[in-house]
């Protein structure tokens, strides 16, 4: 995925279930955008999610609730799924690693997604 434009939006699916994980995603990019992340937010809506890229690990300090957390590689295949991470929990370090995507809670398990499969990002017209 090359650099996001500004304010871009995207569909993410999972190419290897046919499922859908994001109607629409944003991309944290920026150092700015990757510290704050969902911090400040009062819920992930069904539907939404944020890819932070690049990242490795997450930390839960300071949110208010659950999220789900799918950690991809370079070419978007999945190398770890942490389901429900609650509010003042952190992640390891995924070496491989190289983008994760922030869900609510229950949409990984929903979507079938596991490691392995290939995720894929299709800009959102707005």
């Amino acid at each position: 995925m090359k650099s996001a434009r500004k304010n871009s939006e995207f569909r993410i699916r999972n190419q290897t279930k046919g499922t859908i994980l994001a109607e629409k995603a944003r991309v944290a990019e920026t150092f700015v955008q990757r510290a704050k992340g969902l911090l400040g937010t009062d819920s992930l809506p069904n539907g939404e999610g944020l890819f932070i890229r690049p990242c490795n690990s997450i930390h839960m300090f300071g949110m208010r609730y659950a999220i789900d957390a799918v950690f991809v590689d370079r070419d978007l295949k999945v190398v770890a799924v942490l389901h429900s991470i609650k509010p003042g929990r952190m992640s390891r370090i995924y070496g491989r690693a190289h983008s994760c995507l922030e869900l609510p809670a229950g949409m990984a398990k929903s979507s079938d997604t596991e490691s392995g499969d290939r995720l894929e990002l299709i800009e959102v017209n707005k």
